[in-house]
């Protein structure tokens, strides 16, 4: 079973049924033992990261994506959901107008991006890492982007990179846990073989 995590933030839907296209059981839960013990848990995110942080804490993501770490049970985050995984991000929201503390599995801050014209949205390609589980038979594609917040700073044992007007990180592969900063479920038969990868790996 699949569980997409519910904290406010994500195209839920849009990413439960991409991933229930796999044919696997996928659920919308903010349950903290449901989602631990699931056998993937994606955390989707839109908006800014101080926002995406706040409504994490409400439900005790961060323990529940610590948790599972610690268990060696997959983890996907996306867009978003990606960056919150760092130590910081400087994007803002009302209640935190300096941006905020990410959950901190991965050193570095997430800050804007330096293109002149933001946000990045529409498709790029990407570079990834010899080896890559994600990007088997999709290293040469094109996958869909928002945002205007972006890591630079190599992180996890496998990454794939992308430029727009800078290199950024569009994807880490860290053992237990993976992420993309586009949003595999909007990205087409490209995003989906990197769905069914994942899925495939855990």
């Amino acid at each position: 079973m699949i569980a997409i995590l519910d904290y406010g933030s994500g195209n839920l839907r849009s990413a439960q049924r991409a991933f229930a296209s796999t044919g696997e059981d996928v659920i919308v839960t903010s349950d903290h033992r449901t989602a631990v013990e699931a056998q993937g848990l994606v955390v989707p995110g839109v908006g800014a990261f101080a926002s995406c942080m706040q409504g994490l804490l409400t439900i005790n993501g961060d323990s529940i994506i610590r948790e599972r770490l610690a268990l060696e049970r997959p983890t996907l985050g996306i867009c978003v959901g990606m960056q919150i995984l760092f130590e910081s991000g400087t994007e803002s929201s009302l209640s935190y107008p300096h941006g905020g503390l990410g959950i901190g599995i991965w050193a570095g801050t997430v800050n804007r991006m330096l293109a002149p014209v933001l946000p990045h949205m529409g498709w790029n390609t990407t570079t990834s890492s010899h080896g890559s589980t994600l990007f088997k038979g999709v290293e040469n594609e094109s996958f869909y982007f928002v945002h205007s917040y972006a890591a630079t700073r190599s992180a996890g044992q496998k990454q794939a990179w992308s430029d727009y007007d800078q290199k950024f990180l569009a994807a880490v592969e860290d053992g237990a846990i993976c992420a993309t900063q586009f949003h595999p479920e909007k990205s087409g038969k490209a995003g989906l073989k990197l769905i069914e990868n994942w899925i495939g790996s855990l």
